[in-house]
């Protein structure tokens, strides 16, 4: 599976398959919660915050791919992110693009 975030891949010619997607809403426990607010009063990397978006960014991407797979898709082009909070505490992220098979 070839992911791009271009409307073409070099070399190919494409077949547009539709949109597709992957999401989830991540939040962290209770107890980073309390060191990243501390961490926030005094500056610097929020570093478990970090590593719950990557992870979120992750899981998206590979629920997008799972979707494209789905569709016996050769790769996805014009892969986007998004994130919004749906709660304290709580992000959700989104992974989207067009899925394409080659011709």
């Amino acid at each position: 599976m070839i992911l791009v975030n271009t409307d073409y891949i070099s070399g190919k010619e494409l077949e547009t398959l539709g949109l597709v997607k992957g999401s989830t809403i991540q939040s962290k426990n209770l107890g980073r919660d309390i060191t990243q607010a501390i961490k926030s009063l005094i500056g610097g990397e929020l570093k478990a915050y970090n590593e719950m978006m990557n992870e979120a960014r992750a899981l998206a991407t590979k629920r997008m791919v799972e979707e494209a797979e789905n569709l016996n898709a050769d790769g996805i082009v014009n892969i986007r992110y998004a994130s919004s909070s749906v709660m304290q505490n709580a992000a959700e992220v989104i992974a989207y693009g067009t899925a394409v098979k080659f011709k």
